[in-house]
């Protein structure tokens, strides 16, 4: 006897009690041991679609719907007594007769008959987008066969509300079709039943014994650790002969995708080390808490992975080589330039003396002036004279030369010191998130570590969210992944009316530095939401009580406030925030730097503050040494908003006072 565990069933878990859940689980682990123990009190739901559900009691008024078919048993709801029944009423489990998927269909005819009506109305003024397609076509592209007739109708105003009522496969087909892509079509031959399709395994799990059921139903929320989309899994289980990667915009699951192959990679030898590594110790705090979720059954496999920041792996290892690792500070290194650009009395501009230290000498590790007259201008595109290298040199010669006199040494420079000199590395493999803010040196750092290795090198990260470092060809610091990128496009995080929105602010082709692109058509969001609010007040003041306002009625509608975030640009704008969330009925309203927010998600988010002298910063756009430096600070600015906005999983304010972002106008702010 086969027992699986649906998303439906965790996601309606998760709406109960927490003394309800607990009553839940017990009868879901007595399931698991004996589907047919009288002692869960079946029963078969009369005058139901779907002859196969039943309901097993968990106490006087909360039941689980069972599907039972064969040898299989799926625990597919539960709730309320009256919400369970009328949730069986409403649906069916079928085996999909083109795709061969199993799918949880909710019944035509069950769907409210204002919305049928609605649907026809709009289809009478506005074309039908599927009218012409064949019911072979739509049958392949996983549209359940009493649908067929409706989708027909769909036109570009119906087609969410349409799509929102279907399986997911089917869903993401007709959107992807909506917007002129060829959608994805899985037509596999499976078992009877159709559990084992890869459009089946995103929303049913096979339970193989008591600890695999505790962990998916541990956290009922986390159904990234139980259930992955096709694409997801093929990225966690496929074999690379050299550096690979996983891109895609926000709330697609990229991370999900790393921390999933670094259980693979490590359950799949004993003897595999692995190391799962971000640039940030937030990021890396949050990384090791999802993947203690995903191994607490396997604590074997936990125990062979590593989570670190890649400046805390690098710290590490230099304790275990010859000498130890003394490093210099940023504001150290910034005064040993400006005391050098003193000294050799240089006209070069300070600010472009740092830049070309960052971003060329101590990024490539350029250790002479031959190298460095020869060194191609990576990252740069201004040109300079020998006579004027030879000047720029001569300033950072002679920080090189108190840094070594000193016994110090940068971040990076030990990084590169690292990759040269060790021998036995204590990694098998390496999996890198929010791999497009990865530098030079931590790039050479990990290809010393893993990347002579299969799947040694594993990245994810999306080019649009680069916020923090400079864009750079990886092919120039060693790591070709050339043949090897792929993208997801399925956005499990925001609305299809966040991300629509927040899209608007990146090029749909974003280019990368060595010459490749990131092709962003054909996202969809497997939800829909109300559209993003936005505001221009006169005043601070205005803004701030309007925005208190819009908090209240967050948490009039149910929205817990720790899941309400407001974000700002600065330091210099958080009074604005706060002064909002103390306005409100409720402090617990999370108040955060758009920076600090990279990684989290939160169900509404306000983004305020966005004047026109503070998004862009007018300080960093000062501080531009050249039109390269410009250019990247504009990009990184508008990737910051997009980061801020793509926090929000359902609502989404963002606003300003006085003149607002030329960002907003493109928002479309005024119309």
């Amino acid at each position: 006897m086969t027992v699986l565990i649906a998303t439906s069933f965790t996601k309606s878990l998760a709406k109960l009690t927490g003394q309800e859940q607990s009553a839940a689980k017990v009868t879901a682990f007595d399931i698991q041991q004996n589907p047919d123990s009288p002692g869960l009190s079946l029963h078969r739901i009369d005058r139901c679609r779907d002859p196969d559900f039943w309901t097993a009691r968990v106490n006087r008024d909360i039941r689980i719907v069972l599907h039972k078919r064969g040898g299989s048993t799926a625990l597919v709801y539960v709730g309320h007594h009256d919400d369970a029944y009328d949730w069986a009423a409403r649906h069916r489990l079928d085996q999909h007769p083109t795709t061969g998927a199993a799918q949880i269909v909710e019944i035509r005819e069950t769907v409210e008959e204002i919305v049928v009506r609605r649907y026809v109305e709009e289809a009478v003024k506005k074309p039908p987008i599927f009218a012409s397609e064949t019911a072979e076509t739509l049958l392949s592209w996983g549209v359940p066969e009493d649908w067929l007739d409706t989708v027909r109708q769909a036109t570009e105003d119906t087609v969410l509300d349409i799509a929102g009522h279907l399986p997911d496969e089917a869903q993401e087909a007709l959107l992807a079709a909506a917007v002129g892509e060829t959608p994805t079509i899985r037509l596999q031959t499976v078992e009877e039943g159709g559990y084992s399709h890869p459009d089946a395994l995103r929303r049913f799990m096979i339970i193989g014994d008591e600890a695999e059921l505790a962990a998916a139903l541990d956290a009922p929320w986390d159904d990234w650790a139980i259930f992955l989309h096709p694409a997801q899994r093929e990225f966690v289980d496929r074999d690379f002969n050299g550096p690979a990667r996983v891109i895609g915009s926000a709330g697609t699951g990229k991370t999900v995708v790393a921390l999933h192959r670094a259980v693979r990679l490590a359950g799949d030898d004993p003897d595999h080390r692995v190391l799962l590594t971000t640039f940030s110790g937030e990021l890396a705090e949050g990384l090791a808490n999802k993947l203690a979720r995903l191994t607490g059954a396997r604590p074997d496999i936990a125990a062979r992975i590593t989570v670190g920041t890649l400046a805390e792996i690098a710290q590490r290892l230099a304790k275990e080589q010859p000498g130890h690792a003394n490093i210099a500070s940023d504001a150290e290194v910034v005064s040993l330039l400006n005391d050098a650009v003193i000294a050799e009395g240089t006209a070069v501009a300070p600010g472009f003396i740092l830049e070309e230290w960052r971003l060329i000498v101590d990024a490539w590790d350029v250790r002479d002036a031959e190298t460095y007259l020869d060194l191609p201008r990576l990252g740069r595109k201004v040109r300079m004279a020998a006579s004027r290298r030879d000047e720029v040199w001569r300033v950072f010669a002679r920080v090189r030369a108190v840094l070594d006199a000193q016994g110090k040494e940068t971040e990076a420079g030990l990084m590169h010191r690292l990759a040269r000199e060790i021998s036995n590395t204590p990694f098998t493999h390496v999996v890198v998130d929010e791999a497009q803010d990865i530098s030079v040196p931590e790039l050479h750092f990990v290809a010393a570590l893993a990347g002579g290795r299969p799947n040694g090198l594993f990245f994810a990260g999306d080019i649009g969210q680069r916020i923090f470092r400079s864009p750079f060809p990886w092919r120039a610091a060693g790591v070709d992944i050339q043949g090897r990128s792929r993208s997801l496009k399925v956005n499990y995080r925001t609305s299809h009316q966040i991300r629509s929105k927040s899209d608007i602010l990146l090029p749909p082709r974003l280019l990368e530095a060595d010459g490749g692109e990131d092709n962003r058509w054909g996202v969809s969001s497997v939800f829909h939401g109300p559209l993003p609010e936005l505001r221009l007040f006169e005043g601070p003041e205005d803004e701030i009580a309007s925005v208190s306002a819009w908090i209240d009625d967050c948490l009039s509608s149910a929205i817990a406030p720790e899941t309400i975030a407001v974000l700002v640009r600065s330091e210099a704008e958080m009074p604005r925030a706060r002064k909002a969330i103390a306005a409100s009925k409720n402090d617990r309203v999370v108040a955060a730097l758009m920076h600090d927010a990279k990684g989290r998600e939160f169900r509404a988010v306000a983004v305020i503050a966005c004047d026109t002298d503070v998004l862009p910063s007018e300080k960093r756009l000062l501080e531009a040494s050249d039109e390269r430096a410009l250019k990247e600070i504009y990009d990184t600015e508008r990737h910051l908003l997009y980061v801020a906005a793509t926090r929000a999983r359902e609502r989404l304010w963002i606003s300003a006072s006085g003149t607002p972002s030329e960002f907003l106008a493109d928002l479309g702010l005024g119309e």
